[in-house]
This record gives C-alpha cells, structure tokens and sequence, in this order.
C-alpha cells in the first residue's frame, strides 16, 4: 500500500512508520517538526526512518492550507493515517491558539484532502481526553462524551464530529482512535513516565498530582500499532444505524474505537516499577489536582476485539522494562 502518515517524526507516528515499512509498504511521512518538545528526539527518529528505501519525508504544516494541498496533490494515497496534532492537556492551558490551528485547521485540510483525491480510508488519532467529566469507568464509545474538561479534548471531540461530516456527505471512510495514555521507547518527553524517568535518574523530584491519586490506563506503543495497523485494512462501509440513540452509531462510513489496555494502574505503581529498574529512590512531592486533568481512565475496547480480534495487553511490568532499557540506550547515545 502506499500510505501518508503525519505525525512521522512523532512517537506513535515514528513506529508505526517502521511497521508499515517492515510489511513492505510504501510510506511518506509528513511533520512540520515544531518544538513543542525537543526536535532532537524526533530528528532522531527521522533518522531510523530515513535508512529505509520505501521512505520519503516532507515537512509540512498542514495547518497551511496552500502547503496541505501541495502534499495532497502530488501523491494518491491508498490510507492516511493522521496523527500530527498538538498534544498534551497542560499546554492548551496557556497555548489555545496552537490548538485552533494544528488540531482543528491542520485536521480540516486533511480531510479536504482526502475528500478531494478519494482517499480509501483516513484513520485519525483522537484521545481519551474527548471523555473528560464523564465518570462510569471503564470508558465506552457508546457512552455520550459531550462535556471535555480542556481545550485539547474538545478539539479532539471536534475533529470526530468534523470527520462524521465528511464521511456523510463525501462518503469518506473515517475512523477514529481514542489512544488512551500511551507509553515506550521513543515516548515524549511531556508524558508522565518520561519526566518521572528522568528525574529519578537526575535525582530530582517528581510532582504526583490528586495528591498521588491518580490512575491511568497504561497503553503500550507496539500494541497501539498492532491495532492501528489491523484498522487500516478495514474501513468502515455505510450501514443503517442499529441505534440512533448510540454515538458510536451511523449511517455513515464513519467509526470510533477505544485502544486502551483495559486497565487503570496506580500512579504510585509507575513510580515503584521505575525506581526498580533504575536503581534509584524517587523524590516524590504531593500536589493537588492540575486543571484539565482527571483523576482515573480505562478503556472498554470490546469494539476493537469484535472488529480485528485484538485488544491491547502488555502488563505494565514489561513495558517499563522495555522503557527504561531505551531511555539508558538513548540517554548513553546508543540509538538504535
């Protein structure tokens, strides 16, 4: 297949990338490489990618209407896999405007250019944070999430409500993909397990927000990419609705799933399994709740298993393992 992914410099969009070329397809990847966290990290993974034949790379902003349709005009893609956004709660929180434009903007042209070159199927990161009030655990996409608690989960909320748009009207084959916490090599910098890293390491201090009461459906990335790999091959087709009441329900081509593990871990665990495999004692300092945040996620992915037959299931104990076993490669300059 040939497949757009932005997002390529990214961390889900970095491994995905080696998936796909590891199965033989062809891929270009696009990413406007901003510095919202060190662009030495995702130069770094650009350089994995880049050793490959099948490979091309276009820096690009999507949120640039003129350069967008530059990209969607020089190729016809069988899949676009989009998942360049501006991420992280916090930051929306003192840097909307960046929001409007990378999340709503940048998504809006890419659908135009899906819609404009008939692109088979356009698969889109959302976010658990699109459930944000919500409170029956575990979180499902046939609940109502209509109450998002930062500017970052409504405009996640948004571009699934703008994406239902064009599969309705185009008949654009859409899915999108609540990714719940995900966590491994190559992670960002700004996600909780890689700041608790690398402070142990330092012998700085952590802050554990909810005064350490916080628990989190930890995803691994390898089997974030096994099902986003799996939904590639499967776009949805028109069908009646079987329950119009459902949110999860259209006539439209259009599908929402969850990719969780299925299972919220103690932030206090996080921290443990971390100093365990540093070696190290953390500094801990209790903080009250962060603007935004919620105190517990955990994902029903029953749609995702009756659909590709697949959940997300690597406990935690490994996937620190293997964490931690790359951010002393990466840290010591082996980066393989």
């Amino acid at each position: 297949m040939r497949i757009l992914v932005t997002g390529a410099a990214g961390f889900i969009g970095f491994h995905l990338c080696r998936r796909l070329l590891g199965r033989g397809d062809e891929v270009l990847g696009a990413d406007n490489l901003n510095d919202y966290y060190d662009v030495g990290l995702k130069q770094a993974r650009l350089d994995l990618l880049r050793g490959e034949r099948a490979f091309r790379f276009d820096k690009t902003d999507l949120a640039d209407r003129a350069a967008a349709q530059r990209l969607f005009s020089r190729d016809r893609f069988d899949a676009v896999v989009h998942l360049a956004a501006q991420a992280g709660v916090r930051y929306s929180l003192t840097n909307p405007y960046s929001y409007a434009d990378s999340n709503l903007a940048g998504f809006l042209n890419v659908l135009e250019g899906c819609r404009g070159r008939k692109t088979e199927h356009l698969i889109y990161a959302s976010s658990s944070s699109v459930y944000g009030a919500n409170t029956r655990l575990p979180f499902s996409v046939h609940d109502n999430a209509d109450h998002p608690v930062s500017l970052y989960g409504a405009t996640k909320k948004a571009n699934e409500a703008m994406a239902h748009a064009y599969s309705h009207l185009y008949a654009l084959p859409t899915t999108g993909l609540r990714f719940f916490t995900v966590y491994g090599p190559w992670g960002r910098p700004d996600m909780a397990i890689f700041i608790f890293a690398k402070a142990i390491a330092s012998g700085q201090p952590i802050k554990l927000f909810n005064h350490g009461r916080m628990r989190r459906d930890f995803t691994y990335v390898d089997d974030v990419i096994e099902a986003v790999e799996r939904l590639i091959e499967k776009p949805p087709a028109p069908s009646p609705p079987l329950d119009d009441s459902d949110p999860a329900q259209s006539a439209a081509p259009w599908r929402i799933y969850n990719i969780g593990n299925n299972r919220a871990v103690e932030i206090s665990r996080i921290v443990a399994l971390l100093e365990g495999e540093l070696g190290r004692a953390a500094k801990v300092e209790l903080a009250p709740m962060q603007p935004g945040d919620v105190p517990e996620t955990c994902a029903d992915v029953d749609d995702l298993i009756r659909e590709v037959g697949f959940a997300p299931a690597t406990a935690i104990e490994a996937g620190i393992k293997r964490f931690v076993a790359w951010f002393r490669d990466y840290h010591s300059g082996r980066r393989g």
